[in-house]
């Protein structure tokens, strides 16, 4: 017979000792709860926003917390901000272990609606941030032959809906760039995933929170009957992150109380 293996050998599997996490949008929201949680397995986290004050106070309550976190903000849609970022991350930690790719911005518009500026500047933000935050990550990770690549898609990257066409495009592209780092950088022992978010009661969408007759029915549909709650994401992200993730390459991990698989 063979001995089974004591309980806190499995509970090693999920711990993030000693690694180095980047949590993009990670003052508040989805970010936070995932900063918070990869914390709490023992990673130290580098808390990203683009308003200092707000990283500095959120740095602050996780210290207050016991855990291990530094500031580093800078704007995810400035290339010059973010190669300072990664240089101080160098300096500062010699090392980057994990990088979960959260920012994302919505508009709400008719493809009609939105002007050609407004497009773009979507797609920056959602798809091609997306893509240089991963490049100098990678940069990183593959000298050291490890490291997770995880980036915030949505379940609208499957699923659609009138009057929302460049969101979930934006959100596709990333989840096809995900994969393809998967083939490129697996040899490498650096995984790439993804998780696909459904609806979530964070800051972003009080708006829809507060009016029953958006909340409502989105919430109808959904098997569980309910929005999730943000800190509901984090056992994703640090599942993806940690060591009983080792052998998971190039997938999407949805997080949406089942909303994408009812009929």
């Amino acid at each position: 017979m063979t001995t089974a293996a004591p309980a806190q050998a499995y509970l090693q599997q999920f711990s993030l000792a000693g690694q180095v996490a980047l949590v993009t949008g990670s003052a508040r929201g989805l970010g936070l709860c995932i900063a918070r949680a990869m914390a709490g397995c023992g990673a130290h986290v580098l808390i990203n926003g683009r308003n200092a004050a707000a990283v500095q106070d959120t740095v602050a309550a996780l210290r207050n917390d016991g855990l291990a976190a530094s500031a580093l903000a800078f704007d995810i849609g400035d290339d010059d901000a973010m190669a300072r970022a990664f240089a101080q991350i160098d300096a500062e930690h010699g090392r980057l272990d994990i990088l979960v790719n959260n920012v994302g911005a919505r508009n709400r518009k008719t493809l009609q609606a939105m002007a050609p500026a407004e497009i773009r500047a979507l797609i920056d933000t959602d798809l091609v941030a997306g893509i240089l935050l991963a490049k100098l990550a990678a940069g990183r990770m593959v000298p050291q032959r490890a490291g997770r690549l995880i980036a915030i898609t949505s379940v609208v990257g499957e699923l659609a809906r009138a009057g929302d066409a460049v969101y979930p495009a934006a959100k596709q592209g990333l989840t096809g760039m995900m994969r393809a780092l998967a083939a490129e950088f697996g040899p490498l022992g650096i995984t790439s995933n993804a998780i696909a978010p459904g609806t979530f009661a964070t800051e972003t969408n009080a708006a829809f929170m507060a009016n029953p007759a958006l909340h409502d029915p989105m919430a109808a549909r959904n098997p569980m009957g309910r929005w999730g709650q943000p800190e509901e994401i984090a056992g994703a992200a640090v599942f993806l992150a940690s060591p009983a993730a080792s052998y998971v390459n190039g997938q999407v991990l949805t997080v949406d109380g089942g909303l994408s698989i009812l009929f």
